[in-house]
């Protein structure tokens, strides 16, 4: 049974905004409690980023898929598994609920709305994490999928806890979080300026990673016998 495109855009939107929620009040709610431990703040939102991706993926990917992600969004337009007119539509739900997201959490914590991110987030170390980030996280996608359905929520939050740690940029792998991020000027945020780098790198990995696992994944051909 396949749900209808009002409720499919509305849960895209509301994964999207809990997991920008999620991201940007733990960020908060860490450096607030953190003392200026730099390395305990970023484990405190990281686990509750991948915590909230396994509950994400697992109540809204029965009605939409749970992209929660235009770069995963984008890949599914190429894989032929969604129309340009629902891409886009994704694509769009993610970036509304991911700002709703920024600011709900800012309203949580008494701060400004509206904000503008202050943290230099740049340079070829950073743009190649984020490449590598989304890279790794469509091979999770793509690979749970193939060989594992019922394993993409655990695996998504397992891949982001870790990439949180092994890449420069601290794994946004996503450009919908990214322009939310540039919209708060906590833990979690990232200067404007810098968020186009980001998400020219993340859509680069994507596209990287559903040419090289689309190839991998696919089902091996029919072995011919001799006859």
């Amino acid at each position: 049974m396949q749900f209808d495109l009002t409720r499919r855009l509305a849960a895209e939107a509301l994964g999207t905004l809990i997991l920008v929620m999620a991201v940007v009040g733990s960020g908060i709610m860490a450096e607030k409690l953190a003392g200026g431990n730099q390395a305990l703040a970023l484990l405190c939102n990281t686990i509750a980023t991948g915590a909230v991706l396994f509950v994400i993926i697992t109540i809204f990917a029965p009605v939409s898929g749970a992209h929660v992600n235009p770069a995963v969004s984008l890949v599914m337009l190429y894989r032929g598994a969604l129309d340009l007119p629902t891409a886009v539509a994704y694509v769009v739900v993610h970036i509304v609920g991911g700002c709703v997201g920024a600011v709900l959490a800012h309203l949580m914590f008494g701060l400004d709305l509206i904000q503008l991110g202050s943290t230099a987030r740049t340079g070829l170390g950073q743009w190649a994490g984020e490449f590598i980030a989304t890279f790794g996280l469509i091979a999770t996608i793509l690979g749970c999928i193939r060989f594992k359905p019922e394993a993409v929520a655990t695996a998504v939050g397992l891949y982001i806890t870790s990439a949180y740690w092994f890449t420069a940029s601290t794994s946004f792998a996503n450009p919908a979080v990214t322009i939310a991020r540039s919209l708060s000027n906590t833990f979690a945020g990232i200067a404007p300026a810098d968020a186009p780098g980001f998400i020219v790198a993340e859509l680069f990995g994507a596209f990287a990673g559903a040419v090289v696992f689309g190839w991998l994944f696919a089902a091996p051909l029919p072995v011919k016998t001799a006859k």
